[in-house]
C-alpha cells in the first residue's frame, strides 16, 4: 500500500469510526431520555442523518481501495499481458474520468443545496452533499494511482502459474 492509498483508508476509517461514535452516542442518548421523561432533543434526528452519508461514503471508499467492490475479470484474463496492461492503464483513466465528471456535478450543485437548511440546527446541505464530492475525488485519486500501478508493473513475461503484472480487480 502507497502513501496515497495509506492517507485516503486512514481519513476514511476515521470519518467512519468518528460518525459511527457520534450516530450511536446521539440515538441511545435520544433514546433513553424519551424512555426516561417521555421527552428527546429536538435536534437528535438531524445530526444522524447529516453524518450518515459521511458514513456510507467513507464505507464505499474503503471497500474500493481494499477490492471489495464486485468485479467482472474473466473477459480481460483471456487477454495477452501487453494487452491486458492497455485495456487496464485505458479502463482507469476511464473510470478516474467518470470520477472527475461525478465530482465536477457535484461541486456544481454545491452553491445549490447551501440554501437548503436544516429545520432545527440551520446546517447547510451542502454539508451532506460535500461527502459525495471528497468521495468521488478520492476516488478519483485511487482509480488514477491503479492507472499508474498498470501502467509501470513489471513488463517481464510471467510464469503461466504466477499472478498476472497487471492488476485485473479493482484496487
Amino acid at each position: 500500500m502507497n502513501i496515497l492509498e495509506r492517507v485516503v483508508t486512514a481519513l476514511c476509517r476515521v470519518m467512519l469510526w468518528l460518525s459511527t461514535s457520534v450516530i450511536f452516542v446521539i440515538l441511545v442518548a435520544n433514546t433513553v431520555l424519551r424512555y426516561a421523561t417521555g421527552a428527546s432533543l429536538q435536534w437528535a434526528n438531524e445530526v444522524p442523518e447529516l453524518l450518515f452519508p459521511w458514513l456510507v461514503m467513507s464505507g464505499v471508499v474503503l471497500a474500493a481501495a481494499s477490492g471489495a467492490h464486485i468485479t467482472t475479470t474473466f473477459l480481460v484474463e483471456v487477454l495477452s499481458p501487453p494487452v491486458r496492461r492497455v485495456v487496464a492503464v485505458l479502463s482507469w483513466l476511464l473510470v478516474a474520468g467518470l470520477y472527475t465528471t461525478l465530482g465536477w456535478a457535484t461541486w456544481q450543485m454545491l452553491p445549490i443545496v447551501h440554501d437548503e437548511r436544516t429545520p432545527i440546527l440551520q446546517i447547510p446541505g451542502s454539508i451532506t452533499y460535500a461527502c459525495v464530492l471528497v468521495g468521488m475525488v478520492m476516488l478519483g485519486l485511487l482509480a488514477l494511482q491503479s492507472a499508474w500501478t498498470a501502467w509501470t508493473a513489471d513488463r517481464a513475461p510471467a510464469a503461466p502459474e504466477a499472478q498476472p503484472p497487471v492488476p485485473v480487480a479493482h484496487w
